[in-house]
């Protein structure tokens, strides 16, 4: 089997819930070997969000699944002097370290970038951050909801309307697209470096810039001082062909029309309604936005008539851009993405993941195989460091290790 084109790469993964270890996930997928660091009982305090009221119940830790497929958990207790000594120990054979710690932990457990790069020249020092690592709110932790969805302005302007209230975010929004990949990317971008100098690098991200990097078009035209316009209620858009319409099966299509001129008469043909495309009101884009209201009030009576997927085959097959508003339980049986590898098997277990979004000809990802255990791999990756049985036995004495 192919074993990726990571697979000499020595990764520790000291860092919780989702952004950090969702990077260290994706060099995982192509063969990386990934040390995961837990502090011994309770473990990374994310395999307990599926706990946290209103989130999905399974029996299964599908948020631990997720982030950590692939890994090897070593249960440390960076609080203890012997447990700092046997992280030193690996990081000394290790490629990359990745951490979001806030500055000042990192610094308690001695995991600071002037802690570890001594230890290894070649080593690449990924950290992340919830504000960036200078500043006055450097040593702020955050979460994707606050320093990613909120700070950035989306979670302002995303609002059904004007007079709605903040949208609120799903778990991992903001790890998974942009912050986990832009990690990912830093330390792919060193690695190369390193290949032509032979040195290591700190390299580094924050929710705060992958914010402002998703909300990025509106944040530039706030630099550009433009004037931004109130977002209406779907049935007041300023644009009828970019909105969405319930179908009679109550699922809803997304239309996604930009190239007006072209496409509105064809879109008035395929509906039925060809005499809409000779209407004064919508002769132009001008007057098609002058009377959108008008318009979107006729779509919706005509959309209202037939099923989402009767819609679907009349407008894709007419070279119209739409879209469905899927639905979760739309997401298993999705035949794109199983053909195209975005969900893939989880070992032999009959379950399927989320696998990492790009792929590489050629290189093969590794089969995902099921997230660790709390420490379950202590003693594997100790004596694979040259730890004696006994000197385990004696690290685990001492709380040290779990």
């Amino acid at each position: 089997m192919e074993q990726g084109i990571f697979a000499s790469l020595k990764v520790i993964d000291c860092a919780s819930f989702i952004a950090a270890p969702a990077a260290a996930t994706v060099l995982s997928d192509f063969g990386a070997d990934v040390i995961k660091i837990e502090p011994p009982g309770r473990g990374d305090p994310y395999r307990a969000l599926p706990q946290v009221a209103g989130n999905p119940t399974s029996e299964h830790n599908y948020t631990w699944i997720l982030e950590n497929r692939n890994k090897k958990s070593l249960a440390l207790d960076l609080a203890k002097p012997q447990a700092r000594e046997a992280l030193y120990r690996l990081v000394k054979e290790a490629d990359v370290f990745i951490t979001n710690y806030p500055p000042p932990v990192r610094r308690r457990l001695g995991v600071t970038y002037e802690h570890i790069a001594p230890l290894n020249e070649r080593l690449i020092y990924a950290s992340f951050t919830g504000y960036g690592e200078v500043g006055e709110e450097a040593h702020r932790p955050g979460f994707d909801s606050n320093a990613w969805w909120a700070r950035s302005g989306l979670m302002d302007v995303v609002r059904p309307h004007a007079g709605a209230p903040p949208a609120r975010s799903v778990p991992g929004m903001g790890d998974h697209p942009s912050s986990a990949i832009a990690l990912y990317a830093a330390i792919v971008t060193a690695l190369f470096r390193r290949e032509r100098t032979g040195k290591g690098a700190h390299v580094g991200s924050s929710l705060m810039a992958n914010g402002a990097w998703a909300n990025g078009v509106f944040i530039q035209a706030q630099l550009c001082g433009a004037t931004f316009y109130p977002r209406q209620p779907r049935e007041n858009a300023l644009n009828a062909l970019t909105n969405h319409y319930l179908c009679r099966d109550q699922r809803w299509l997304m239309l996604s029309l930009l190239d007006q001129e072209r496409q509105w008469p064809l879109l008035a043909a395929c509906i039925g309604r060809e005499e809409l495309g000779h209407d004064p009101r919508f002769a132009t884009a001008s007057t098609r936005q002058a009377h959108a209201r008008d318009l979107i009030a006729i779509l919706d009576a005509v959309f209202a008539t037939k099923d989402l997927a009767a819609w679907r085959a009349i407008l894709d097959g007419n070279d119209l851009i739409t879209g469905a508003v899927a639905t979760l339980e739309d997401i298993p049986g999705d035949r794109q993405m199983l053909t195209n590898d975005v969900l893939v098997p989880l070992g032999n277990d009959g379950m399927l993941t989320v696998s990492s979004p790009f792929w590489v000809a050629r290189s093969d990802k590794v089969m995902p195989r099921r997230a660790p255990d709390i420490g379950e791999h202590s003693d594997e990756v100790l004596r694979a460091a040259g730890y004696a049985d006994t000197d385990i036995d004696r690290l685990r004495a001492s709380g040290a290790v779990g």
